[in-house]
């Protein structure tokens, strides 16, 4: 049956009317935009899907497609001092386009302002959200109080844990515990919440700090050796599930960095450790920082997923 003129048109207008009541989706997986056309049924979606939605908002054009904000927004948790502290700055200094939520625990919080602050002092936007990661409810509200204030996270930085160190025959079970908790349930905990949105968004970006304890081991250091394998274990694991999703998982492993944990083994230690470092000396925060950085934001690290990258002075390498 052949179409007259004036049908072609009541067609086009038909669908026009149809497709002012669906809710067009416009969104960017560098460089490709990526445009969806679905009934607006909030009802069946998430809490998460919603609140992205809602801070969608209108190109200046009259095509009627909806634009997602493009800033990257980075999610550090256990960012108010040491490795954390540095990634958290890193980030905001890779562009003025990137918005940092730096979380720690509740004693924490002084620190975690005056990171927030800095950040703000430079022109930056930070927000600081207080949650145990070893609590999967904390864990749970953060992730809400985040997408409720920014609508989306492009980066989780798994960066929060803790050492309770000591020979395995003198170790008290809450010792083995208290670094499980949080070194490696945490991380599962909090890639789980950011897993259920990214997927919604068929992107994002985690990347795990993990240790090359968890690879070459470390006497005294059973409970942190352990969870950090854990770690290099959950990262290959989430890279393969969710690949398909466009979302990468990579860790990065430090040797002996110098910060406040590392700097209670006592300088007669370090020096001795030092000299068994192939480079002689220990790392740096902002050598990690400058790694995550680039996993997290730069376009040259967006083929890169289910790896582990030392940064230990070659440590790794001699303990083979």
């Amino acid at each position: 049956m052949k179409l007259s003129l004036s049908s072609y048109t009541l067609l086009a207008l038909t669908l026009a009317a149809l497709l002012r009541h669906r809710r067009v989706e416009s969104f960017m997986v560098n460089p490709i935009t990526i445009t969806t056309i679905h009934p607006v049924r909030y009802s069946a979606l998430g809490t998460g899907t919603a609140l992205y939605n809602r801070h969608m908002v209108a190109d200046d054009d009259d095509s009627g497609v909806t634009t997602n904000d493009d800033a990257k927004v980075c999610l550090i948790t256990g960012a108010s001092r040491g490795i954390g502290k540095c990634i958290a700055l890193e980030l905001f200094k890779a562009g003025k386009n990137v918005k940092i939520i730096v979380n720690d625990i509740e004693s924490m919080n002084e620190e975690m302002e005056k990171v927030c602050q800095e950040i703000r002092d430079a022109g930056g936007e930070a927000t600081a959200i207080t949650a145990d990661c070893s609590k999967r409810d904390e864990i749970y509200t953060m992730f809400q109080q985040a997408i409720d204030q920014y609508g989306k996270i492009d980066v989780l930085v798994n960066n929060a844990g803790i050492a309770r160190d000591g020979l395995v025959v003198r170790m008290r079970p809450e010792q083995w515990q208290q670094v499980i908790d949080i070194d490696l349930s945490g991380v599962f905990y909090a890639s789980e919440e950011f897993l259920k949105h990214a997927v919604q968004r068929n992107s994002g970006c985690i990347i795990n700090i993990a240790s090359v304890a968890g690879q070459i081991g470390n006497a005294g250091q059973a409970n942190y050796a352990a969870a950090k394998a854990g770690v290099i274990g959950l990262t290959k694991s989430h890279a393969r599930e969710y690949a398909s999703k466009g979302i990468r998982v990579n860790a990065v492993c430090p040797g002996f960095i110098a910060t406040s944990m590392t700097s209670s083994l006592g300088d007669e230690y370090l020096d001795d450790v030092a000299k068994q470092i192939p480079l002689g000396r220990l790392g740096k925060p902002e050598e990690v920082a400058g790694t995550v950085r680039f996993l997290a934001l730069d376009p040259a690290a967006e083929y890169m997923t289910g790896h582990c990258y030392d940064i230990d002075g070659g440590i790794a390498m001699i303990a083979a």
